[in-house]
């Protein structure tokens, strides 16, 4: 039976494991310059409803490193829901490639690809969850720190669809989550209701990013306004401007706190030039491990 990775929910504590184990594997072959070509002859198909400099890079390099070829599907250049339903194009793309990775702005769209393709499914991010992010950034947070035990992570921004994902996470590793937002900018209730009814890790919704990030030993920022909330730009600014990661709010947390960002990043706005080239970020760690991460989801779904 095939397997998808839209969501970090899907997964058991043990599969998140073995994604970061594998993940570290190749990652030491791939710095000695080792091959390691497990999906030779294989083709994964991308498609993009949204632009990318990260997810489409580290998917298309990924894939040639690991031996296959990856082809990348403009937004315009099948416009699936609209031109083509989600259902047909999933029926189609299965009968050509190994697998399917997917851009899109909507989460039932993703779950409609998943569920009539016959080739394996890669959520590259839809409007609910970012789980290739999420799975990059803890596999940096377990390589700076070497465990993972005692963890507390501060979210300080928008409840987006990355921190839906760090929330579906803790509901597989223990830690401690503090989600600092703007009232009425809550993550997903039902994500939510899920993982603290698993009673893994203590999740706390908080609207003070002061008191979030004490005692914590990663903060974390994303931009205000995502892809698709444009026209609430202004009204974003205003309501989050209490929330931006500067060096007053990482002096709160515990010493030698990490900072992470997703990127792109809005320099000025919801973090500072200051903290993001700073001793404390670790932006770019998590950047390059998003390729390795999603080298580990392909070996794993597709070999």
């Amino acid at each position: 039976m095939k397997k998808d990775f839209v969501s970090i929910a899907d997964l058991s504590a043990d599969e998140v494991w073995n994604l970061l184990h594998t993940a570290k594997e190749i990652k030491a072959k791939t710095q000695k310059g080792e091959p390691h070509t497990p999906l030779a002859g294989q083709t994964l198909t991308m498609i993009f409803q949204k632009p990318s400099l990260r997810t489409r890079v580290s998917f298309e390099v990924g894939m040639y490193q690991l031996g296959g070829t990856a082809l990348y599907l403009s937004p315009n250049e099948i416009r699936i829901g609209e031109r083509e339903s989600v259902a047909d194009v999933a029926r189609v793309l299965s009968r050509y490639c190994n697998g399917l990775m997917a851009r899109l702005f909507a989460h039932s769209h993703m779950l409609e690809l998943a569920r009539y393709a016959t080739v394996p499914v890669i959520n590259g991010l839809d409007d609910l969850f970012h789980p290739c992010q999420v799975m990059g950034d803890i596999l940096t947070i377990w390589e700076h720190r070497e465990t993972l035990d005692d963890l507390k992570v501060a979210w300080v921004g928008d409840g987006n669809n990355v921190a839906n994902s760090w929330i579906n996470l803790a509901s597989k590793i223990p830690m401690v989550l503090h989600l600092a937002v703007p009232e009425g900018y809550d993550p997903d209730p039902d994500v939510l209701k899920t993982a603290e009814h698993c009673g893994t890790s203590e999740i706390r919704v908080l609207h003070d990013p002061q008191e979030a990030v004490k005692g914590a030993d990663v903060i974390y920022t994303d931009v205000w306004t995502s892809m698709g909330h444009e026209a609430e730009q202004e009204e974003r600014a205003a309501r989050f401007q209490d929330f931006q990661v500067n060096d007053r709010l990482v002096g709160l947390a515990r010493k030698g706190v990490k900072v992470m960002h997703c990127l792109p990043a809005h320099r000025g706005e919801e973090i500072t030039d200051e903290v993001m080239d700073g001793p404390h970020s670790i932006v770019f760690d998590q950047a390059e491990n998003r390729l390795h991460i999603q080298k580990a989801i392909m070996a794993i779904l597709m070999g």
